[in-house]
C-alpha cells in the first residue's frame, strides 16, 4: 500500500463506500431554487363583458375564445 501512496482507509473505501460514511452524517442535498409563483391574468371579453382569471392558458373558457378570436386578439383583452 505504501508503495502506490494508499492508506488502509483508502482501499476499505474503495471496497465498502458505505461502512466509512455509516458514522457520519450526510450531507443535505442543495434545494432546487423555488419557482416564482404565477401571476393571475384577468381576461374580459369586450364582446359579453364576461370575465375569466387564470394563471395558465389552460382554462376551458379562455381556449375558446382563442378558437373564436384567435390567440393575438385574446392576449389583448388582458386587463391592467
Amino acid at each position: 500500500m505504501a508503495q502506490y501512496g494508499k492508506s488502509l482507509r483508502d482501499v476499505i473505501a474503495i471496497l465498502e463506500p458505505s461502512r466509512l460514511n455509516a458514522g457520519r452524517a450526510t450531507p443535505a442535498a442543495p434545494q432546487k431554487a423555488a419557482r416564482r409563483p404565477r401571476v393571475v391574468k384577468v381576461y374580459e371579453n369586450p364582446h359579453t363583458g364576461e370575465l375569466i382569471e387564470t394563471k395558465g392558458g389552460n382554462h376551458r373558457g379562455l381556449k375558446a375564445w382563442k378558437a373564436e378570436h384567435g390567440s393575438d386578439t385574446v392576449e389583448s383583452w388582458v386587463r391592467g
